[in-house]
C-alpha cells in the first residue's frame, strides 16, 4: 500500500537545467574557464551545488580555493536567476492533484538548497505539497537517507508505504537506503541504465504513469 509519494525536484518535477547551466557558465566565464552546452549539464547536476561546481572546473584547477571562489560567484548569480527558465514538466501538476484526490501524501526531498527548493515549489506548484525539504546544514545530501527518513516520519507513514520518484541513480539509491519503493522517471536528466543500475524497481516514461502505478499497487 502506497500512502505517500516523495519526489525529487530538479529533473523530476521541474526542468531547471537551463537556469543551472546559464548560472554555472557565468561563473566559469568569470574565472576564465571553458563553458559547456546546456545538455552537458544533465551529467553535472543532481548531487548538490558544491558537486556541480567541482565537476565543471577543469581537473587541474580543482583546488579548495578555486572551488570556493567559483561556487560563491555561481551561487550569487543563481540566487537571482533560478526561476527565470525553470518550469514544471507537462502533466506534473495534474498528477499531483490526482494523488491528493486519492488521499496520497506528497512531499519533496531535494539536493537543491532548502530555501531555493521551497521557493521553486511554492512559485510553480503553490501549496500542493505537504512538505518540501532541501539541502540544509546537518543533513548530508542524497543518497544519505537522513533527510528522507525525517520527512517520512513527519508524514506519519512507514518507509515501505512510500514511493520515492526521481530521475537519477542517486534518487534510486536514497530510495533503497531509506526503505522506499524506488521509482525512476525517464523524462529527466539521466539515463535508463543509470536508474536500473541503482535499484529502480519501476521505470516510468510519463507523469501519468505515476497515478497508474499507485493505483495498481494499492489495488493489487
Amino acid at each position: 500500500m502506497i500512502k505517500a509519494v516523495i519526489f525529487d525536484l530538479d529533473g523530476t518535477l521541474v526542468n531547471s537545467l537551463e537556469d543551472l547551466a546559464i548560472s554555472t557558465n557565468y561563473a566559469l566565464k568569470t574565472f576564465g574557464f571553458p563553458t559547456y552546452e546546456i545538455e552537458k549539464y544533465k551529467y553535472f547536476v543532481g548531487d548538490g551545488m558544491q558537486k556541480l561546481i567541482e565537476r565543471v572546473i577543469p581537473e587541474e584547477n580543482r583546488n579548495a580555493e578555486t572551488k570556493s571562489k567559483v561556487f560563491d560567484c555561481f551561487y550569487e548569480y543563481y540566487s537571482e536567476h533560478y526561476l527565470y527558465k525553470t518550469y514544471a514538466y507537462d502533466g506534473i501538476k495534474a498528477v499531483l492533484d490526482a494523488l491528493k484526490n486519492h488521499d496520497i501524501k506528497i512531499a519533496v526531498v531535494s539536493n537543491k538548497a532548502d530555501q531555493m527548493a521551497k521557493v521553486v515549489v511554492e512559485k510553480i506548484f503553490g501549496n500542493r505539497f505537504c512538505l518540501v525539504a532541501g539541502k540544509k546544514q546537518g543533513y548530508p545530501p542524497k543518497p544519505d537517507p537522513k533527510l528522507t527518513l525525517e520527512v517520512i516520519d513527519i508524514l506519519g507513514v512507514k518507509p515501505s508505504e512510500c514511493a520515492f520518484v526521481g530521475d537519477s541513480g542517486m534518487d534510486m539509491a536514497v530510495a533503497g537506503n531509506s526503505g522506499c519503493i524506488a521509482v525512476g522517471v525517464t523524462w529527466g536528466f539521466r539515463t535508463v541504465d543509470e536508474l536500473k543500475q541503482n535499484g529502480a524497481k519501476f521505470l516510468l516514461n510519463t507523469p501519468n504513469e505515476i497515478i497508474k502505478l499507485v493505483e495498481d499497487i494499492n489495488n493489487g
